[in-house]
């Protein structure tokens, strides 16, 4: 009997994520004469493998899910997947606040706390989210898969940023975005290049690759100067009303070129120039060889069931993130922070919460390409996808989203994209580069803690 793609993802896991306490018993009684260490560890695997397997398995030892009958089969299935998409990351213990945030939230309860509430339950959502997308974008292939992580990667942030843009609330949009750019490139990166430094002396990555998706950061980095310097230089010759009128016929203009160019970005990744993105990849897959062809047959959700949990969690999260936004105002008067400061700092947590820690895992796996993808990557879709598309929406519903941010955010800015590029120029990191990238984004927050609105 061929056996269920989640009872092959459950026992990868477990062969992966075996205790360190466990392993080390068994070693010593390796040393001592008994069985063989690949031996007992299987057994040890074998044994948390039974016991969730008897929850799904009937008398004779046959797995629900597995049964002949209709009635039995489905909700073993649906019981069985549904344990494993929620044990795919310690972080999704935290979906006990979804209710707990939305209730709160529809009975008007204290401000602070529906912040705090929907804030964790959030961070859940994101990984569950990021779970689905990966699960779906695996079987659609390359260049849909491309365009799923494009839409979905950055999801969170995306709606988060709609409700509050509806809401009128412009600052803490474009404090959300220009946020989400310097936590990828400067507190992801430099945790991956930390946590991969500490483990292996040097890493290399593709400086093709990286030097592609530097520039496009050097060029949405111009698209958000050039607005603050133009309204900067028209002084007072002319009337607020009519500065900000021309501002916005620039954003509109800018964003449209923008879309284009990552569009065409992603034509050049995934079709003419796929080579260059490969190159780096195929190696590590023979390396790994039979491990990573297990991996492939242990996916848990088909694509409906992937399809169907996208649209429930981003439900989920719009509800949530609807919450959070209508709870700021009184979390800046208690609290005394700034709104740029929630939008820079502490709502990037939440969105880009899986992002970091997948980011961090395969650096340590001196998987360096990928994680350079995850972090550069993803602050390219911010800056050349998602912003201008808000820019856009906020033409077509009245809302006065511009490209303009203020001079102060857009020197951070530019110093930012300016010392990665620097330091990714080389094809290679080390440590102590991650702990400069790293403080660097400890120096701005403190800096934006401290920033007035």
């Amino acid at each position: 009997m061929t056996e269920h793609p989640a009872t092959t993802k459950m026992r990868q896991n477990l062969r992966r994520h075996a205790s360190g306490s466990k392993i080390q018993q068994i070693r010593s009684s390796t040393q001592n004469g008994g069985e063989s260490l690949a031996d007992q560890l299987h057994h040890h695997v074998d044994e948390h493998s039974a016991l969730l397997h008897r929850t799904f398995q009937n008398s004779d030892g046959q797995p629900l899910y597995d049964d002949e009958r209709t009635y039995v089969r489905w909700p073993a299935s649906f019981g069985y997947t549904a344990w494993q998409t929620l044990t795919s990351n310690p972080v999704n213990v935290l979906l006990v606040f979804v209710p707990v945030g939305i209730a709160f939230g529809a009975t008007h309860g204290n401000p602070t706390v529906v912040f705090i509430l929907n804030f964790l339950a959030i961070i859940p959502l994101a990984s569950l989210l990021s779970f689905a997308t990966e699960e779906l974008s695996v079987k659609l292939g390359q260049t849909l898969g491309g365009l799923m992580n494009a839409t979905f990667g950055n999801a969170v942030e995306l709606i988060v940023s709609i409700v509050a843009l509806k809401n009128g609330e412009i600052r803490i949009v474009q404090a959300s975005m220009l946020g989400s750019v310097l936590s990828n490139i400067l507190l992801v990166l430099g945790c991956c290049f930390l946590a991969g430094g500490l483990k292996h002396k040097e890493q290399s990555f593709n400086s093709t690759v990286a030097s592609t998706m530097s520039s496009l950061m050097a060029v949405s980095t111009a698209s958000l100067i050039i607005p603050a310097t133009l309204y900067a230089s028209m002084g007072s010759s002319k009337p607020n009303d009519a500065k900000k009128d021309n501002i916005l016929i620039l954003s509109h203009g800018t964003s449209v070129i923008l879309l284009i160019l990552y569009g065409l970005y992603l034509f050049f990744q995934l079709k003419t120039h796929a080579h260059l993105f490969d190159e780096e990849s195929e190696p590590e897959a023979g390396e790994e060889g039979g491990e990573d062809g297990e991996q492939s047959e242990g996916h848990i959700l088909s694509p409906w069931a992937a399809g169907v949990a996208l649209v429930l969690v981003t439900i989920a999260v719009a509800i949530c993130a609807e919450y959070l936004v209508d709870s700021i105002d009184s979390i800046v008067e208690s609290a005394h922070i700034s709104r740029t400061f929630i939008g820079l700092i502490l709502l990037p947590i939440v969105g880009n919460a899986a992002e970091h820690v997948t980011a961090v895992v395969v650096a340590t796996k001196n998987k360096m390409d990928l994680a350079i993808g995850v972090a550069i990557g993803s602050s390219m879709q911010i800056a050349l996808l998602v912003t201008p598309f808000l820019v856009i929406l906020g033409w077509i519903i009245g809302q006065p989203m511009s490209l303009q941010f203020e001079i102060f955010e857009t020197v951070v800015f530019f110093l930012a994209v300016l010392v990665t590029n620097y330091l990714i120029s080389d094809g290679k990191s080390n440590y102590l580069e991650g702990a400069m990238l790293i403080g660097m984004y400890i120096i701005i927050a403190l800096a934006f803690y401290v920033y007035p609105d």
